[in-house]
C-alpha cells in the first residue's frame, strides 16, 4: 500500500466504501491522516464502521469541522458523478466550503511527485498512464508484460487488478503502469504522468460526460499538468512522452494540439494502419509488421504477425501503443519484441477458447459496446455471433456493414427484442435465434457449428442483465464451451 502521508494530521474525507474508497481511507490512515468516511448505503457505511474509521455524513457542511480542523480535500469514488448527469450531493457540500475534490488516482499522484523529489535521479519513480474507450486493459497488461520480461521493475494497476494506492511504495527504479477510466481522469486534480496513452475513443459513458465532447475533455485531462496540493501551483509543461492514437478525429485533434514542431517532439503518434512515416515520431501497423518513427528516421521493424493475440485490427494499435510506450522508457529493439512475441493475451478479450472439428470458439465478453463489437466480427469470418444483455445506446445498428459476416446470431438477455428487430430488417434478414442464456446460446450454436465457422461471444453489450460484471459472462461462456465439447466426445 502507497501510505498517503502527505496528508499526516489532516482530517480527509472519503465518499464511497467500495474496493477504491476503502483502499483510499486505508492509505490515509497508515500516512498519519484521519479518514473521515461516507456511503450512500448503510452497507457501505458499516464496512467503514468495522474498519474503525470514522464515518460521517460529507453532505452536510458540519462534518467539515472549521478553523485548523476543517477538512480542505474530500476524495470522491469513480462511481460518483461530480459534474453530469447531476453532481453527487457530497461534491456540491464540498465546493460551497471550498473543499477541494479530488479521487485516487489524484492522491496516487500527489504522493509519487513527493517520492521523485526525495528520489536519486536514478531511481525516479516512473508513471505511465493509458486510457481510451477500447484496449486499454490489453495495453497496459502488455506494456507491463514487456518491462517485467526485460528486467525493469513493474507494477500494474488503476482500473485493472489492483487500485493506484494498493500498489506497492516506488522501490529504486520503479514504473508504475496505470490503466484509467474517463471517470478517474476526469476528476482527478493532479495527473504527472511521464507516458500518457490516449488509444481511440468511442461513444462510451456519454450521459455521465454530458456527451461526446466532455467524455473527450475527460480524456484529454491526462495530457495536462494538474495543480500541486501543497503550494497550489501548476506544474509546467505536458508530460514528456505523448503517445496519441490518430484513427479518430479526436485523436488527430489532440496530436495536433500536443505537438511541440521540436526535434524532441513529445508527441509518437499510433495507428492500426494510416501510413505515418511522415512523423517525426511514430508507430504504426503496415503489411504484418509495426514500422517505428524516431526522430524522423524509420527504425527496425517490428514483425507482429506471430503473436497468437494479435487478431484484429485494434490489437495491432495496442501494440503500436506498447511499443511506443517501452521505447520511450528506454526498452531496446530486441527487448521491445521479445516482450510482444511473448505476451499471452488477456482473458475475455478475444480469448481463444477452443478448437475443434474446424469450429473456433472465442470469447469477447469483454466486447460491452457496439465499437469492441465491430473490432470482433472483424476478426473473423463466417461467425456465429452470441450477442445481447443491457443494451447500450445506439444498440447494434453501429454493425449493419458487417452483419453479412454472420451466419447466425444468437441471442441473449435483456436486448434480444431490439436486436432481433435490428438483425430482421438487414437487406435480407440475418438469421437469429432467441436463446435467452449464454449456455443456451452456446449449445445451439455448437450444433448448428461447421467447419470453418467462429462461434464469437462478442455482446456489444453490458452484462449486468444476467452476471454481475463481463468476466462472469466470459467464464459462463467458456464452460458451456467445454460442456459442448465434452458431450461431443
Amino acid at each position: 500500500m502507497i501510505a498517503l502521508d502527505r496528508y499526516n494530521g489532516q482530517r480527509v474525507g472519503v465518499f464511497g466504501m467500495g474496493r477504491s474508497g476503502l483502499t483510499c481511507a486505508r492509505a490515509l490512515r497508515a500516512g498519519g491522516a484521519t479518514p473521515v468516511c461516507w456511503d450512500d448505503s448503510e452497507a457501505g457505511r458499516e464496512r467503514a464502521r468495522a474498519e474503525g474509521f470514522e464515518v460521517a455524513d460529507l453532505t452536510v457542511a458540519d462534518s467539515y469541522g472549521a478553523g485548523e480542523e476543517r477538512m480542505r480535500v474530500v476524495a470522491l469514488s469513480p462511481g460518483a458523478p461530480h459534474l453530469y448527469p447531476q453532481p453527487h450531493p457530497v461534491a456540491q457540500t464540498a465546493w460551497e466550503l471550498d473543499c477541494l475534490v479530488d479521487n485516487d488516482v489524484g492522491l496516487f499522484f500527489s504522493q509519487i511527485s513527493a517520492a521523485r523529489r526525495e528520489s536519486a535521479p536514478s531511481d525516479v519513480p516512473k508513471v505511465v498512464a493509458i486510457t481510451g474507450s477500447n484496449g486499454k486493459s490489453t495495453t497496459s497488461a502488455l506494456i507491463h508484460h514487456m518491462l517485467k520480461a526485460a528486467g525493469r521493475p513493474a507494477q500494474l494497476g488503476g482500473n485493472i487488478g489492483r487500485g493506484v494506492l494498493d500498489l506497492d511504495p516506488p522501490g529504486p527504479g520503479e514504473i508504475y503502469v496505470l490503466e484509467l477510466s474517463s471517470y478517474q481522469t476526469d476528476l482527478a486534480r493532479r495527473m504527472t504522468p511521464d507516458v500518457a496513452v490516449l488509444l481511440n475513443l468511442h461513444p462510451d459513458h456519454l450521459d455521465r460526460h454530458g456527451g461526446l465532447g466532455g467524455y473527450f475533455a475527460a480524456k484529454a485531462r491526462l495530457f495536462q499538468r494538474g495543480p500541486d496540493h501543497r503550494s497550489g501551483a501548476y506544474l509546467p509543461g505536458p508530460p514528456p512522452h505523448q503517445i496519441i492514437g490518430v484513427d479518430e478525429a479526436e485523436g488527430r485533434y489532440l496530436a495536433n494540439h500536443q505537438r511541440s514542431g521540436d526535434a524532441d517532439e513529445p508527441v509518437v503518434e499510433i495507428s492500426a494502419g494510416r501510413d505515418l512515416s511522415d512523423k517525426t515520431r511514430a508507430v504504426f501497423g503496415q503489411g504484418g509488421v509495426l514500422r517505428v518513427i524516431e526522430a524522423g528516421a524509420e527504425q527496425t521493424p517490428m514483425p507482429i504477425d506471430g503473436a497468437p493475440w494479435l487478431k484484429g485490427a485494434h490489437n495491432v494499435q495496442n501494440a503500436a501503443a506498447a511499443v511506443a510506450a517501452c521505447r520511450a522508457l528506454g526498452l531496446s529493439h530486441e527487448e521491445t519484441l521479445s516482450g510482444l512475441a511473448s505476451f499471452p493475451g488477456l482473458p475475455h478479450r478475444l480469448q481463444r477458447v477452443a478448437e475443434q472439428d474446424g469450429v473456433t470458439y472465442v470469447n469477447d465478453s469483454k466486447a460491452t459496446n457496439a465499437d469492441a463489437a465491430e473490432k470482433a466480427l472483424l476478426a473473423y469470418e463466417n461467425v456465429r455471433w452470441i450477442v445481447g444483455g443491457r443494451q447500450k445506446e445506439g444498440g447494434i445498428e453501429p454493425l449493419r456493414p458487417l452483419f453479412g459476416r454472420i451466419r447466425k446470431a444468437y441471442l441473449v438477455g435483456e436486448a434480444s427484442e431490439q436486436f432481433a428487430a435490428t438483425l430482421r430488417v438487414y437487406p435480407e434478414e440475418v438469421p437469429y435465434e432467441k436463446c435467452g442464456t449464454i449456455d443456451a446460446a452456446v449449445a445451439q450454436a455448437h450444433a448448428d457449428a461447421e467447419a470453418g465457422d467462429t462461434v464469437l461471444l462478442a455482446p456489444a453489450c453490458a452484462s449486468f442483465d444476467q452476471f454481475p460484471d463481463f468476466e462472469k459472462r466470459g467464464e459462463a461462456f467458456i464452460a458451456s464451451v467445454e460442456t459442448a465439447l465434452a458431450s461431443q466426445k
